[in-house]
């Protein structure tokens, strides 16, 4: 299973954000650091299509991002800093299975997914529950349970623990890196990463170091921090 970043650039208008970046993303655990405004953010939303390139291409398992983003929003799901923009219906369950419908599977597969994800993220007993009155905590639950439900082979994590102190931070790391789907995550809390992979450091839209957590958070530290 394999993401490829083929040569590509991304401009808003004159800013040019990434830069000719070629990357192969093959590992299960994937981190990428980098300072603000290094174009990390910019790169995770590269990977399921919320971003296009502005010259070069993204294929996911044979998908091109630009031409069949629907098959690769299948593939690789994306779960948000702030939960609340990833909520979208009133309820939990209708929450939870708002994804499968919307992909157009079958209303019995569609109750079999969310059944399943309620239970596997301890919120069964709040399937009725109206959205707004979670707690944070069970909102991030929620916004995780909700790209599961999907069944994507990748799910990628745009801070995901920036509102976290560490000890919080950390039990949410562990509970990522147990998923069984690849994961890409983008972070600041760099010592969590130490169990991973692959750690790609970002500096002004290009790769500066690409290799072992050891190495690429030491890269980092010493060089911007």
């Amino acid at each position: 299973m394999t993401i490829l970043i083929d040569n590509v650039s991304v401009r808003f208008g004159d800013v040019s954000v990434l830069e000719g970046l070629s990357l192969d993303l093959r590992e299960r655990r994937i981190g990428i650091i980098g300072n603000n405004g290094s174009g990390k953010s910019t790169l995770a939303r590269l990977l399921n299509g919320l971003v296009l390139p502005s010259a070069g291409r993204v294929v996911v398992e044979a998908f091109d991002t630009r031409t069949h983003g629907a098959d690769v929003r299948k593939l690789v799901g994306f779960v948000f800093q702030n939960a609340d923009a990833q909520i979208v219906m009133p309820t939990v369950a209708e929450d939870v299975a708002f994804g499968p419908k919307a992909h157009g599977l079958a209303p019995q597969d569609v109750a079999a997914r969310t059944e399943k994800v309620l239970a596997q993220f301890n919120l069964a007993a709040l399937k009725d529950r109206a959205c707004f009155n979670l707690s944070g905590g069970e909102k991030q639950s929620l916004a995780l349970a909700g790209v599961l439900a999907l069944d994507p082979r990748w799910v990628v994590f745009d801070e995901p623990t920036t509102m976290l102190d560490r000890k919080r931070a950390k039990t949410a790391m562990n509970a990522i890196t147990a998923l069984p789907q690849h994961v890409i995550v983008v972070t600041h809390h760099v010592e969590l990463l130490e169990g991973f992979e692959r750690v790609i450091v970002l500096e002004a839209g290009k790769v500066v170091c690409d290799a072992s957590p050891r190495e690429a958070i030491a890269h980092y530290l010493d060089t911007y921090i």
